[in-house]
């Protein structure tokens, strides 16, 4: 997929982090774009809306990243369940990216990310590459 096609959700709580990535992701010619401030509110769309990639956080309340990942592969629809996820998050613990890249993510960016990173990662993720670490 090309993806200055694709639509993509951010789920980020934090409104600095949310502009700066959907301003990178413009710069990147990426302009269907949906914004979220937590994984609840994310999760309620998805069926409508389906997007092709997601990127979100891991901290946020009331359901963190983690949470949202759980909950997207558990869907019964197939083309819903399987959407490439990236986390980014500042929390770049061992524990953390381990339990983030154990739910089959298509890998974990360090916020905030390079515009070359964020690029490198997305297309790895179009191609179906899973669980990396920038």
């Amino acid at each position: 997929m090309d993806i200055k096609n694709a639509r993509v959700f951010v789920v980020e709580d934090e409104s600095i982090m949310n502009t700066f990535i959907l301003g990178s992701l413009r710069r990147l010619g990426i302009l269907d774009l949906y914004s979220f401030d937590n994984g609840l509110s994310a999760i309620r769309e998805i069926s409508k809306l389906k997007p092709d990639l997601i990127l979100t956080d891991v901290h946020m309340q009331p359901m963190g990243g983690i949470e949202f990942v759980q909950g997207l592969r558990a869907l019964v629809d197939e083309r819903l369940s399987t959407i490439p996820v990236i986390f980014l998050s500042a929390d770049a613990s061992k524990s953390t990216v381990g339990e983030t890249l154990s739910l089959g993510v298509a890998g974990f960016l360090v916020k905030p990310p390079s515009l070359a990173a964020l690029s490198a990662k997305i297309e790895l993720a179009f191609k179906g590459y899973k669980s990396d670490f920038f």
